[in-house]
């Protein structure tokens, strides 16, 4: 895994390209989602925005300004896009304003 020095400036970059976006949906049995905002590079999604709903409700974001928390952290993986669901930019972008 990267430092995050070394991280974060390039989640910069791809979330400030002009590279296609999607936008994905991920639940799970608990009550708990992940969204996610990804950028196409190098035949793969990579994570720019994401938002964790807890079971309690509760919303964290992630993104180049704010990698990881406590509770969490900016997926620094591909996406495995076949096991999401694909979403609107209109309803991420709801979710990502409700959990600021």
């Amino acid at each position: 895994m990267l430092s995050e020095e070394l991280r974060r400036p390039l989640v910069r970059q791809l979330a400030e390209s002009d590279a296609p976006r999607h936008y994905w949906h991920l639940g799970d049995e608990d009550g708990r989602a992940w969204l996610f905002e990804s950028v196409e590079g190098d035949a793969e999604h990579w994570a720019v925005r994401q938002v964790e709903v807890g079971a309690d409700r509760a919303a964290r974001r992630y993104w180049w300004r704010h990698l990881h928390d406590e509770r969490g952290f900016l997926t620094d993986q591909p996406l495995e896009i076949w096991e999401l669901t694909e979403i609107t930019p209109e309803a991420f972008e709801a979710v990502w304003e409700a959990a600021g």
